[in-house]
């Protein structure tokens, strides 16, 4: 299938009309979401609305391959999560889509990564192989114009000092971490930031004990001097990003969409600021599935941001997004 028109989308109609295509490109090249569909007796000819499309429960991608691609599989994106866990495997058949889907969704929201700094603090990810975050950030690094790009494992001294200086000279930069990280960063050094952005992809990682958003934030700001802490929601499972600005607010990139489902009822979707199960449209997504029930929580709001309000209860411990509210 043409995966050229994912990135086209510029109106509501083009993004339901695509992801009715991809949908039932899906449902007969991705043979476990049609028995999924199969099993719920839907056909997927009686599909035509956004709004009748079944999500595949997140947990398939820890059991079965998501592939609706024949074309090889080119890498294998693996979840982070703690010893013992299994994780989720994204087999990735066209690297090129997601290496277009994050810089475009960086640059919809921030402009272009090459003129930034781009300083990582990641070091939970840096230890393990096959993490998405961290193909991401790591091309982020590799096209910075800045020499002085690059990530930070448990260097804080050395972080803390570039960071200092880079500040003052009036540079752009963006410093991306995990959030017990940034909180062991702050707790050693103070900082008065007037050119960084501060962005948490949340996880604590077993690491520390698990913070509501609000106040993680206002410890971060506080520690950076800082008035607003933007955060990245990704996952393993996904090839696009969403971002908040501040305040917990995220906003998806166009070819990305959150529904928000019935807790009681995975197939009955609720209205704006009513919480329930997050789902995921991701076209990006198109080798794999692009229509994801997640185990967060959430509302969305008719301006098409929406809110992480927690998990459900006794879901696995994920490792791009830890915190709960």
């Amino acid at each position: 299938m043409n995966t050229s028109y994912v990135f086209d989308i510029n109106s509501d109609k083009s993004f339901e009309n695509l992801a009715l295509q991809i949908f039932k490109y899906q449902a007969k090249n991705n043979t476990v979401y049609k028995e999924f569909v199969s099993y719920l007796n839907i056909n997927p000819l009686n599909i035509n609305y956004l709004t009748d499309i079944p999500f595949l429960p997140i947990q398939f991608f820890k059991t079965h391959n998501i592939i609706s691609s024949k074309a090889q599989i080119e890498t294998t994106f693996l979840s982070s999560g703690t010893t013992g866990m299994t994780q989720s495997k994204h087999h990735i058949t066209d690297i090129s889509i997601y290496k277009k889907s994050f810089k475009k969704g960086f640059q919809h929201f921030y402009g272009n990564n090459q003129d930034y700094i781009i300083l990582a603090l990641l070091p939970s990810y840096l230890e393990q192989n096959s993490s998405s975050l961290i193909y991401m950030v790591e091309n982020f690094v590799k096209k910075s114009k800045s020499k002085y790009s690059g990530f930070y494992l448990y260097n804080l001294d050395e972080l803390a000092k570039k960071l200092n200086e880079l500040d003052t000279n009036n540079n752009k930069i963006l410093l991306i971490g995990v959030s017990y990280a940034l909180l062991d960063l702050i707790e050693k050094y103070q900082f008065s930031l007037k050119n960084t952005i501060i962005m948490e992809t949340g996880g604590m990682k077993g690491r520390r004990k698990e913070l509501i958003r609000k106040e993680l934030h206002q410890i971060l700001c506080k520690g950076f001097g800082v008035k607003k802490i933007h955060s990245e929601y990704g996952m393993t499972e996904l090839l696009s990003q969403a971002y908040s600005k501040g305040n917990g607010t995220f906003f998806t990139p166009p070819w990305m969409k959150i529904l928000i489902r019935d807790t009681e009822d995975a197939l009955t979707l609720l209205p704006h600021h009513k919480t329930g199960g997050i789902n995921i449209i991701d076209l990006a997504n198109i080798n794999s599935c692009s229509f994801i029930a997640t185990q967060d929580l959430g509302k969305t709001s008719p301006d098409n941001s929406f809110e992480i309000m927690g998990r459900f209860d006794n879901s696995d411990i994920r490792g791009c997004n830890l915190m709960v509210v």
